[in-house]
This record gives structure tokens, C-alpha cells and sequence, in this order.
């Protein structure tokens, strides 16, 4: 989406002034570096302050503005929530195969927020820092975080975070003969089965890796 200066009424007095014209631009820079520190959208009398209104009435015009160029949007009960305008993301520039080589076309085909693509319910949702080589078949190495749903039921085949008697571990999750057996991706270590307790902490939806 392209913010370009919108033509108004007498509806803000951005820098003491009363424009015919709000360039959002920099209104959306400053919003995205609010929220970027704060993660949440300023209140009103922070965005009077942030952008220099005179009153709260400019701000409020301002605010129904942004509703409607698609910056800001409110929640089920009024509250003012971010688009993902304002949300940190990158570029997504065409495709690439991973099989033969074929001409490279960068084609710019959305911006995408890498916390809106991996984490489906974040109010569920934690981070884990891998240790060890159990999972390394599974293709998760040490040193890689990986994101675990509490919310989530596990079933057969999804990876999980678990506490078998009493010690925290990662594997694959499996029914067998109506008992869970807890299943290594590395043929050196056993497979688990519990024999006193059992607590699944949450099902592992996606793997982050830093190459450098």
C-alpha cells in the first residue's frame, strides 16, 4: 500500500498549523517506531504530543483518518490496534527453487511480518533454546530456537515439548497400543516411555536459525 498526502477538511492542526493536505508518511514512520519500542499504539494524548497537535480534537480527526487509509484499526471493544503498515516485516521478492537453477525475476509479492507468519496464537505461544543433538534428524540443531503452542493438542508426529518424569525433554510424540512413547530424531538415544508422569508443555509449530 502507498501512503501519499491525502486531501482533508478542518480536521487536524498538525504543528500548530491546519493543513489541507497530511502527508502520512512521517506519521507512520513515527507510529512504527513508537510501537516498535512500546509494542502498543500511542494513547491520544501521547500521539497530541508525537506529532505536535494543539488539541485533542485534531488528534481524534487525525485517528479517524488512519481508520480509513487502513494505519490503524480498532479491536472488539474500541481499542485502537495496529495494520500491519505499522508492524515490522520484510519484503518477499518473488520465489526461489531449491532444485535446478532457473532464471532469478525479482518481483516484489507482499511484506510479511516474520512474527504474523510463524506464531498463530502468540497469547500461547514461547520460545525455547535448543540444546543437545536429539532432534537433529528432525532437521533442529543446538542453538536453534524453536516455537512451542501450549494451546495445542498434540498427536501422532508432532514434536513436543514434554516433562517425563521429572526431566524436560524434546521429541516426537506417538501413540502406540494406546500408550505415548516419546521418539528421538537421532538413532543414539532410547525411545522414552513414561513411567510415572507425564506433562506435555506444548507442540513445537516452527524451528528459527541463525546462519551468522
Amino acid at each position: 500500500m502507498v501512503l501519499c498526502p491525502l486531501e482533508i477538511g478542518r480536521s487536524s492542526d498538525y504543528n500548530g498549523t491546519m493543513p489541507k493536505r497530511i502527508d502520512y508518511r512521517p506519521i507512520v514512520k513515527k507510529l512504527k517506531t513508537f510501537y516498535s519500542r512500546s509494542k502498543r499504539l500511542p494513547s491520544f494524548s501521547e500521539l497530541q504530543s508525537l506529532l505536535g497537535y494543539q488539541s485533542k480534537g485534531g488528534v481524534s480527526g487525525l485517528v479517524e483518518n488512519l481508520i480509513r487509509q487502513g494505519i490503524v484499526a480498532r479491536d472488539s471493544v474500541g481499542k485502537l490496534i495496529p495494520t500491519r503498515i505499522l508492524k515490522p516485516g520484510l519484503k518477499i521478492f518473488g520465489t526461489i527453487q531449491a532444485g535446478f537453477p532457473s532464471p532469478a525475476e525479482e518481483e516484489l509479492l507482499d511484506t510479511v511480518s516474520l512474527d504474523e507468519y510463524l506464531i498463530q496464537k502468540p497469547e500461547s505461544s514461547f520460545l525455547v533454546k535448543v540444546t543437545g543433538d536429539s532432534m537433529i534428524e528432525a532437521g533442529i540443531h543446538p542453538g536453534d530456537l524453536v516455537i512451542v503452542d501450549r494451546g495445542r493438542d498434540p498427536k501422532s508426529g508432532d514434536i513436543v515439548i514434554a516433562q517425563v518424569d521429572g526431566q524436560w525433554t524434546m521429541k516426537y510424540f506417538e501413540k502406540r497400543e494406546g500408550k505415548v512413547i516419546l521418539r528421538a530424531a537421532n538413532k543414539k538415544y532410547p525411545t522414552l516411555t513414561p513411567k510415572e508422569e507425564l506433562v506435555i508443555g506444548g507442540v513445537v509449530v516452527a524451528n528459527v536459525r541463525k546462519y551468522q
